[in-house]
């Protein structure tokens, strides 16, 4: 199973949503085999990896995935051997045929196109998580949202 997070980069993180991220994992994953596949950028990111990291502590068959959106020699020297060390695996998805502007965007379609269940946190319509939520729901995904946003398409995505 893949699990896939998006959120806003200026997400602010509550006991009442972690605790409500670690039931949701434990919903859905359970003690099962699961790929978290997270993007290490902003607020929400942050917030994901350090819940995925607790799960990960009584559930250990769950790995962590950082899923890089760059494959640049500056990128590896200044970013992934750090990343590398607080993620079980890094993972490139083949989009160097991209220009670099728009890499964050072609790494969350695919984190998105892979995922079994992906949790987002939305709540307003503009920016590239809720760029990426949508794509999710193109895909028919099965969605849970922990904000405040919930469209018409989300009660036949859940």
């Amino acid at each position: 199973m893949i699990i896939t997070f998006f959120g806003h980069s200026s997400f602010s993180a509550t006991k009442e949503l972690e605790d409500k991220l670690i039931s949701l994992l434990e919903a859905t994953a359970g003690d099962g085999e699961a790929e978290m596949y997270l993007g290490g950028y902003g607020g929400f990111d942050d917030f994901a990896y350090a819940c995925c990291k607790k799960y990960k502590a009584t559930h250990p068959s769950v790995s962590l995935v950082f899923v890089t959106p760059y494959i640049t020699l500056e990128y590896q020297k200044n970013h992934l051997a750090h990343k590398s060390k607080l993620y079980d695996c890094v993972v490139y998805p083949e989009i160097e045929d991209k220009p670099l502007r728009f890499a964050i965007t072609y790494r969350n379609r695919y984190m998105a196109e892979r995922a079994d269940v992906v949790i987002t946190y939305i709540n307003h319509s503009h920016g590239g998580a809720y760029k990426s939520y949508k794509h999710a729901m193109k895909m028919k995904k099965n969605i849970i949202n922990l904000g405040k946003l919930q469209e018409k398409y989300d009660k036949r995505t859940q």
